[in-house]
């Protein structure tokens, strides 16, 4: 069952009903779910379905290719292609023996991973899909990556035999707050928001992660079991992520390493800096790669332009294992019920709360009332004072947002009060403006009402709006 991807499945959908072949590209992080999505809304029109192998040489390629077919079909070509053109060519005589009216999909998953250097094979695909597939109406070819920068650079942006013959693109991107919610409903796992928070801030909205959470454990248990315990499924994901992600891989891990060292996010320069690296073509590809890929986030500050972006370090898992799992590999189940008393934590989820909540920007805009009013969000910050969420309404209105983590009722103290007023008053004075300006508090479970708060916060959220569905 498929949860959520509405847009997506609904685009895919369309495709079947088309009057004509379609090429759809879709990529998407390692473990969110690209090949199931696929499987799932094509399976009852998939004819032919080919996985690259990872490192695969071109031989051992052409080798898993010529099983497929032979899988597929009894009259299949006994005879083993050499090269890509004979690969693609016994494809077309293969789809050709097929007389069913409805529309059949072709599906190679891993394409970046078949593409080797003088593999030959992405020039193959050129000419099979303009010589063979655009003369037929009734054909999807659906090609898919984990690879990023491959999908993008070599298919998206295709200069030879693909330019311009893309029929749709998915960007597929891991669950939201309640996507995530109804996959664990689908599941059978049944938890309140604040528990599903707690999961969402250690692996994020992945959809493989989540699929390894048990029904009968607590949250807590589940995350020491997963990633403490001598055989924790997310003990090694990390390097594997990034390995099989990218080319120079060492160079995407620095970024990651040093971001997440940054609990405000960096200026490009400064990232270099601590990186420890030159400004070149292989940096800024990087941190392309990692943007496309959902590790990283840029958010430009407050009335400035693209130059003044600050990086941060958005991916739940990345966050959680380099702050716990990896300076607590080997210690065992019953870590995380040691850590979570500790003031490291406290912090650490602070600042992934803060990260969630930007990245469930257009669920708070819906609680607000303001969805439908032209906005930008921004960030800010001088010498004295920093505000992490910021959304400029047209209709006059800035709204400073606090995000909050905190178990009980959160209570705006002396010191609080000072800091939230202090926050006022450098931002008008920094940044002139005439708008009115309201304080706006998300917090997990709520506000303690007291004079403070009655003076100074405008609009009161709680977590549970992040649970919202996007419209």
């Amino acid at each position: 069952m498929v949860v959520g991807r509405f847009q997506e499945v609904k685009i895919m959908k369309r495709l079947l009903n088309s009057s004509q072949s379609e090429l759809l590209a879709m990529y998407g992080r390692r473990r969110v779910g690209k090949t199931f999505l696929i499987r799932e809304v094509y399976k009852q029109n998939i004819i032919f379905e080919l996985t690259g192998l990872y490192k695969g040489k071109i031989k051992e390629q052409l080798q898993n290719f010529h099983t497929q077919i032979k899988q597929n079909s009894s009259s299949a070509s006994k005879v083993e292609p050499q090269n890509w053109l004979e690969a693609f060519h016994q494809l077309g005589e293969f789809v050709s023996k097929k007389k069913s009216k409805k529309k059949k999909v072709i599906f190679i998953d891993e394409f970046p991973w078949i593409d080797s250097k003088r593999s030959g094979f992405l020039r193959a695909f050129e000419h099979f899909w303009n010589s063979y597939c655009t003369k037929r109406n009734d054909l999807v070819v659906v090609v898919c990556g984990s690879a990023a920068s491959f999908m993008v650079n070599k298919i998206i942006k295709n200069r030879g035999g693909l330019h311009n013959r893309l029929s749709q693109i998915i960007q597929l991107f891991p669950f939201d707050l309640h996507e995530v919610s109804r996959f664990l409903e689908s599941r059978k796992i049944k938890l309140n928001n604040y528990d599903i928070l707690k999961l969402y801030m250690v692996v994020g909205g992945v959809p493989q992660y989540l699929n390894m959470v048990n029904r009968e454990e607590s949250i807590m248990q589940n995350i020491d079991r997963l990633s403490f315990s001598k055989n924790g499924m997310l003990t090694n994901e990390f390097g594997e992520v990034f390995q099989s992600l990218f080319v120079n891989s060492e160079v995407h891990e620095t970024i990651i390493r040093t971001l997440a060292k940054s609990k405000k996010g960096l200026l490009r320069n400064k990232l270099l800096e601590e990186c420890k690296m030159e400004s070149s073509g292989v940096f800024s590809k990087a941190l392309v790669e990692l943007s496309e890929s959902g590790f990283i986030s840029y958010y430009s500050p407050f009335g400035k332009k693209a130059k003044g972006r600050l990086y941060r370090l958005s991916d739940e898992y990345s966050l959680f294992y380099l702050k716990f799992i990896e300076p607590n590999l080997g210690q065992g189940e019953g870590t995380w019920a040691k850590i979570l008393p500790k003031q490291s934590y406290k912090i650490w989820s602070g600042f992934v709360f803060e990260s969630i909540c930007l990245k469930h920007v257009e669920q708070i805009k819906k609680e607000l009332g303001v969805a439908k009013i032209y906005s930008i969000h921004s960030s800010w910050n001088n010498v004295r004072a920093q505000i992490d969420l910021i959304i400029d309404r047209d209709d006059g209105i800035i709204n400073l947002c606090e995000m909050k983590f905190y178990e009980g009722l959160y209570t705006i103290d002396k010191t609080e009060y000072e800091n939230l007023k202090n926050k006022i008053f450098q931002f008008k004075q920094d940044t002139k403006t005439r708008k009115n300006v309201f304080i706006t508090m998300i917090t997990t479970n709520g506000i303690y009402e007291n004079e403070n708060s009655s003076e100074l916060i405008n609009n009161k959220l709680n977590i549970d709006c992040l649970f919202e569905p996007k419209d």
